[in-house]
């Protein structure tokens, strides 16, 4: 008999939730299965059987467990025994139906009376099976709803049979779900953020012609070349850590009475799982390519909706960009990601009329925002981040000269 205890998610957290178990209690698992799902304020965590056998869960969900203490026992005596249902359920065997096996004559479901009566695949076959006729079903009608009715109504003006609309049912019932120690802890730093931090946010627009060209022209080569997509956000990422270069204020962060301005970039993403929102980070961003941004993004990503994501792997970043024009957004205000000093948030692609070289042409235009600790940031800074980042975006080439214009590189300007 060997003991599975709570792991630890990261210092200074001290009990987790159990959130769900996968298996029932006297199943028989097998080594390395996830059997359960753990929660703290912090990241959501997979609990895995260490040796194959039965097991004996000690702790059940919902209920709030300190770091370290035993979950669940497992019985290794039955190691090799097969899996239980829940732990693996088996295929379902495909029987072919056959012919019910009958000497009585085949029932005449025909009717005189009733021609025009379709009757579907199904409810003949179980009309024959019981020799029955449309008399005999006809007859054997206790009650006609307001739905039949209207059938033969719509029938006999020669119009399609249509459901007659029924009256909404009004409710009056609410639903109560515990909230997860993820979703506490969240709200907690939301709060928390507009109440001691000095946010504003400051708009701006970008022409994303380029990049969208850019994407067409290459996409399948791309992936061909590096089994992979190519998406907006790697080179949002990009032009990111090329303008975090020019302001680097907005990389900083207060710790106490002092300014912290890191020389990397760890861009954190916000990333929405069926847990709430995760914002895993990207290390040292600035020194990755498009394609090492997409792979790194990916990852993190698939980890983070799979709950497999590690504490290590969310904390850190020095910056976040959250995208809520996957969701259709056109415009919002997002809320810094303490103790960051600035988030940048993405939304919907429209297309618009724009003024470009004095004539009304239709574009693709992205609204971007960035909020920021004001306390940190000054305007100066906040406005020409986000003119770095449209730059950027609108003559992608720039990103391979440190945000500059090739030709000014060129001419030594």
């Amino acid at each position: 008999m060997i003991e599975i205890k709570i792991p630890s998610p990261g210092e200074s957290i001290s009990e987790v939730e159990i959130a769900n178990w996968f298996v029932a209690d006297g199943d028989i698992v097998e080594k390395d299965q996830d059997i359960a799902e753990i929660e703290s304020d912090k990241a959501t965590l997979t609990l895995v059987a260490d040796e194959g056998g039965k097991i004996e869960i000690l702790a059940q969900e919902g209920d709030t467990v300190e770091v370290g203490s035993v979950a669940c026992k497992i019985d290794t005596s039955f190691a090799g025994e097969a899996p239980s249902p829940k732990a693996a359920a088996p295929k379902e065997e495909v029987v072919e139906a056959k012919e019910p096996a009958s000497s009585a004559p085949t029932a005449n479901i025909e009717s005189e009376n009733y021609k025009d009566v379709k009757i579907s695949p199904v409810a003949k076959k179980l009309m024959e099976e019981n020799q029955l006729s449309v008399d005999d079903v006809i007859a054997g009608l206790q009650r006609l709803s307001k739905k039949d009715i209207q059938a033969v109504v719509d029938h006999t003006n020669n119009q399609p049979a249509t459901v007659a609309a029924a009256p909404k049912e009004i409710s009056r019932e609410e639903k109560r779900t515990k909230m997860t120690n993820l979703r506490k802890k969240l709200s907690a730093r939301l709060v928390s953020v507009k109440n001691e931090t000095a946010m504003l946010t400051t708009f701006n627009e970008v022409d994303m012609s380029a990049v969208m060209e850019l994407r067409k022209k290459y996409q399948k080569k791309f992936v061909d070349t590096h089994d992979i997509k190519l998406g907006f956000m790697s080179f949002f990422t990009k032009a990111v850590t090329e303008a975090l270069k020019a302001h680097p204020m907005v990389n900083s962060m207060i710790d106490g009475e002092e300014i912290v301005t890191p020389d990397f970039a760890d861009v954190a993403i916000a990333v929405q799982t069926p847990k709430g929102l995760m914002v895993p980070v990207i290390r040292n961003a600035e020194s990755l390519g498009l394609a090492d941004i997409e792979k790194k993004l990916m990852e993190l990503a698939t980890k983070a909706r799979a709950g497999k994501i590690s504490l290590d792997e969310m904390t850190g970043g020095t910056f976040t960009i959250t995208n809520g024009g996957v969701f259709g957004s056109l415009l919002s205000t997002p809320i810094i990601n303490p103790p960051q000093s600035g988030i940048l948030g993405m939304h919907n692609i429209v297309e618009r009329p724009v003024a470009v070289n004095g004539k009304v042409e239709i574009r693709p235009m992205m609204y971007i925002a960035l909020s920021y600790d004001h306390r940190v940031i000054d305007g100066k800074d906040s406005v020409g981040f986000l003119v770095k980042i449209k730059e950027m975006i609108e003559n992608p080439h720039k990103m391979l000269f440190d945000g500059k214009d090739p030709d000014s590189m060129l001419l030594g300007l």
